[in-house]
């Protein structure tokens, strides 16, 4: 494994990134090609895995995630197995260990080939991304620019720093992680609604809401300080 990412390291940055072009067009044309399984059958596959369940959730929910599959499926589909508690946490984790992975592939194959070529505004914005916190990757993430895995691939070609991306990651995502939870446990079981476990997600929506609001406030007295005489 380890040689295979030295001789993949070695080739030139154009090949790298016509790969990363590639694996994320295959991941797109897969997306529309295979179906979706029906959310009410799901809960039988925890009972298949048993104590492999929360490990198979989580990875194989990653592995979706970096595949393209849209977040909001991966969560409906853990609340519907796991419950709305349960599938909200191994949903976060999913989406911890699928912005890693997205992340380093984006930057293994894609930012030797960014970095040589950003001019002007393109460097600036690079830089921006290079200087970015926490607050700034939660930002971006709650903005509909594109589906989770697609960011995370994109932010591995910046200069951005990995542990605030992840750290940002699973804030943006917590809002609606217990919410989409508390609605696949319900479609699997119709008239059990637990409207207590969705209650996490209006916390998590003001929390992040509070994090953005201090941010664009902080980046205000930045631009500030920076034009003053």
């Amino acid at each position: 494994m380890i040689r295979a990412v030295r001789r993949l390291l070695r080739q030139p940055s154009a090949a790298r990134f016509a790969l990363l072009v590639l694996l994320i067009g295959c991941c797109g044309l897969l997306l529309l090609l295979v179906p979706r399984p029906d959310p009410q059958q799901l809960p039988r596959l925890a009972d298949q895995l048993g104590d492999l369940a929360p490990v198979a959730a989580v990875l194989g929910g990653a592995l979706l995630l970096v595949a393209l599959v849209p977040r909001t499926f991966i969560t409906l589909a853990a609340g519907a197995i796991f419950g709305p508690l349960e599938g909200a946490a191994y949903a976060l984790g999913a989406a911890l260990v699928a912005a890693a992975i997205g992340f380093t592939v984006g930057r293994l194959l894609g930012r030797e080939f960014v970095a040589e070529r950003v001019r002007g505004r393109l460097a600036r914005l690079d830089g921006w991304f290079a200087r970015q916190s926490v607050l700034g990757v939660v930002t971006v993430r709650l903005l509909p620019i594109a589906g989770f895995g697609l960011v995370s691939y994109g932010y591995g070609t910046t200069g951005a720093r990995i542990l605030p991306f992840l750290a940002g990651s699973v804030i943006a995502s917590a809002p609606t992680a217990f919410g989409y939870a508390a609605i696949g446990a319900a479609v699997s079981s119709p008239g059990h609604v637990n409207w207590y476990a969705a209650a996490p997600s209006s916390l998590g929506l003001i929390a992040s809401v509070v994090l953005v609001h201090r941010w664009w406030r902080a980046e205000r007295r930045r631009r500030s300080m920076a034009v003053a005489p």
